[in-house]
């Protein structure tokens, strides 16, 4: 496979690129700066640098690939809006290219809690976790719009709190929304999550929860 990364050099990102080059696929990672990109020097990485907002910059990078994976997001508030600024241009860009297979992490909080799930966790946990985070849930939510209308052969991953935990492959998957009883998730296993789900025709304009 050709995969284009973005969101390359943040925790889930540097997963994703490490991943899917010790898988032998072909890894195109977009950038702002290479320099913070611990496998630049791999055999099978190229390296993009553009602006996450251009769709024309984006276009080189997206171009002949199989896939695009996206695990762009904000670490707070007020870096919030480059997820849905980010996934705006990705898919123009993708569609100009003809690229249909597109695979962006968002968060748990984004959609409801699964059923079943603990009054401590829906009426506590849950609502401090939005009111800390809302611009990061709300920018997410749009960028998850943006994904929906569009024509690619999209999937949604959902998330909860994002763990440094080395890469076990012991998490679950549900389609259709929140792991029950799912509260964190290695960002190893995440990634290890978001590659299998890309060639998983199940889950093509699903959204899916990953949780440990």
């Amino acid at each position: 496979m050709r995969y284009t990364v973005f969101g390359a050099t943040g925790g889930t990102g540097r997963q994703l690129v490490r991943q899917a080059l010790d898988a032998g696929h072909e890894v195109t990672a977009v950038v702002r700066d290479p320099r913070r990109l611990p496998d630049r020097e791999r055999a099978g990485l190229r390296i993009v640098v553009a602006d996450i907002t251009d769709p024309a910059a984006l276009r080189p990078a997206v171009a002949g690939h199989d896939a695009a994976l996206s695990a762009l997001g904000a670490p707070n508030n007020k870096a919030a809006g480059i997820a849905s600024a980010g996934t705006r241009a990705i898919l123009r860009a993708l569609d100009t290219e003809g690229v249909r297979r597109f695979v962006a992490v968002s968060a748990t909080p984004v959609g409801p809690p699964p059923e079943g799930e603990g009054v401590l966790y829906r009426r506590v946990v849950l609502p401090l976790v939005r009111r800390a985070f809302r611009e990061v849930y709300a920018d997410l939510a749009v960028m998850e719009d943006e994904i929906r209308a569009a024509g690619a052969e999209w999937t949604v991953v959902r998330p909860p709190r994002l763990t440094d935990r080395p890469l076990t492959g012991e998490y679950r998957t549900r389609i259709g929304g929140a792991v029950p009883g799912g509260l964190t998730v290695g960002r190893a296993d995440l990634a290890h999550a978001v590659l299998a789900l890309a060639v998983d025709p199940a889950a093509v304009r699903e959204v899916v929860g990953v949780a440990s």
